[in-house]
C-alpha cells in the first residue's frame, strides 16, 4: 500500500512524499492527535548544524502522538483502539543498559522518520492502549510526561530518604511538567519552582513556592534540585543549584544544551554530589504516566494549561502555520488534530 508521508526536506518547508507499506505487518495506526516539541522546532527552524541537518533531512518530524488503531496484525488492540506511540524503537536489549540509553535504540524524529504521515506501521510494544476517559489534548504529549516520570524514577532510586525541599530551575513546559509529577508522586515535600518569567511562575499554582532566578532568598537550602532548563542558561541553573543544595544531594539534569556546559567540580566534590543525566524514556515509563493521569486527575485540569494552541492540520500549509505560531511563544504546548 501507498503511504503518504510529510517531511521536512529542508528549513521551514515540508514535501509530500510516498512510501510502500506493508499493511499485513505488526500494526498499522492512523495519528490522531500529535504535538510539537522544541526539538522539532529545531529542525523546523534550522537551529542544529548544517551538518546534521544534511544528514538526517528530509524527514518527517514529531515523536509525541497518539493515533487509532486501523489494523493488528498480532491480535493485541481491535481497529478504532485509541493508543500512545512510543517513539524510542530499540534494535536490541541489555541486561544492564534501558533501552532509550541504547546507542543502537533510534528515535521518531531524531534520525528517522517521525509521525506526520497518514499511517504507521509499529511493532506492538510501541503502543499501549489509552483509557477511553482520557483527555486527547494532553494524552497527545504524553511522551513529554513519561520523560519526566522516567528521570523521576531514577531519581527515587538513588536519592536519600531527606527530600524535605525539591527545587526546579525551568518556568517552561518540562520544568512545569516535572514540577507537577514531583508534587504528585511526594506530597509532602515543599516544592519549589525557578523561573525568569513572572507570568509563567504565575501558572504554577501546584507548588509551594516560586522565584525568580534573580530574587532568590541568601538563606533558602534544598535538599535535591532538578535542572530544566537547557541551552546557555542551564550552566547558570547548575551553579545556582550547586550552589544552593545540601551536601549529599541529587541534580537532575533535563535540560538538552548544543554547547558544552562547565560546572564548579569543586562544590560538587566538596558536598559529595551526585549528578543524574536523564533522556526520553521508555515503555514503562508511559505506562507510569498513563497511571498518574488515570490515578490522579486533578494533574489534568493543570496539564490543561499547557494547551496553548489547539491546530487542525488539513495541508502541509496549516503545518508551516502551526510551527511558526509554536515558535512565537514561550511556554504552553500546540496540539495538532492530525486531518491531513
Amino acid at each position: 500500500m501507498i503511504n503518504n508521508i510529510y517531511k521536512l526536506k529542508s528549513p521551514k518547508y515540508f514535501e509530500k512524499t510516498y512510501s510502500e507499506l506493508d499493511v499485513d505487518k505488526d500494526v498499522i495506526v492512523r495519528p490522531s492527535y500529535l504535538s510539537i516539541c522544541k526539538a522539532d522546532q529545531r529542525y523546523y527552524q534550522g537551529q542544529r548544524e548544517s551538518k546534521i541537518l544534511d544528514e538526517k533531512l528530509p524527514m518527517a518530524l514529531i515523536h509525541e502522538a497518539i493515533g487509532k488503531i486501523i489494523k493488528d496484525n498480532t491480535e493485541e488492540f481491535k481497529p478504532g483502539d485509541n493508543v500512545v506511540l512510543i517513539p524510542n524503537t530499540p534494535t536490541e536489549e541489555n541486561e544492564y543498559i534501558s533501552l532509550n540509553y541504547l546507542s543502537s535504540s533510534k528515535f521518531r524524529g531524531s534520525g528517522f522518520d517521525g509521525f506526520t504521515s497518514d499511517l504507521v506501521s509499529l511493532k506492538k510494544d510501541r503502543l499501549i492502549k489509552l483509557p477511553s476517559e482520557i483527555n486527547f489534548k494532553i494524552a497527545s504529549f504524553l511522551e513529554l510526561i513519561s520523560v519526566a516520570c522516567h528521570g523521576v524514577s531514577r531519581f527515587k532510586k538513588i536519592a536519600n530518604d531527606k527530600k524535605d525541599i525539591l527545587g526546579v530551575w525551568g518556568d517552561g513546559n518540562l520544568g512545569f511538567i516535572i514540577s507537577l509529577v514531583l508534587k504528585t508522586v511526594f506530597p509532602h515535600s515543599k516544592i519549589i519552582v525557578f523561573g525568569k518569567h513572572i507570568e509563567n511562575l504565575n501558572l504554577f499554582s501546584f507548588v509551594d513556592e516560586t522565584y525568580k532566578v534573580s530574587e532568590i532568598p541568601g538563606d533558602l537550602a534544598i535538599d535535591h534540585g532538578f535542572e530544566c532548563v537547557g541551552s546557555h542558561s542551564s550552566q547558570v541553573a547548575i551553579e545556582q543549584i550547586i550552589s544552593l543544595i545540601n551536601p549529599q544531594g541529587v541534580i537532575s539534569l533535563f535540560g538538552v544544551s548544543e554547547f558544552p556546559v562547565s560546572i564548579n567540580t569543586r562544590l560538587i566534590l566538596e558536598k559529595g554530589l551526585t549528578i543524574l543525566g536523564s533522556s526520553r524514556s521508555e515503555r514503562e515509563d508511559f505506562i507510569e504516566a498513563i497511571n498518574l493521569l488515570k490515578n490522579y486527575p486533578q494533574m489534568i485540569s493543570y496539564l490543561n494549561n499547557l494547551v496553548t494552541d489547539f491546530i487542525e492540520i488539513k495541508n502541509l500549509n496549516d503545518l508551516n502555520n502551526a510551527f511558526n505560531k509554536d515558535n512565537n511563544k514561550s511556554f504552553g504546548k500546540t496540539v495538532l488534530k492530525w486531518e491531513i
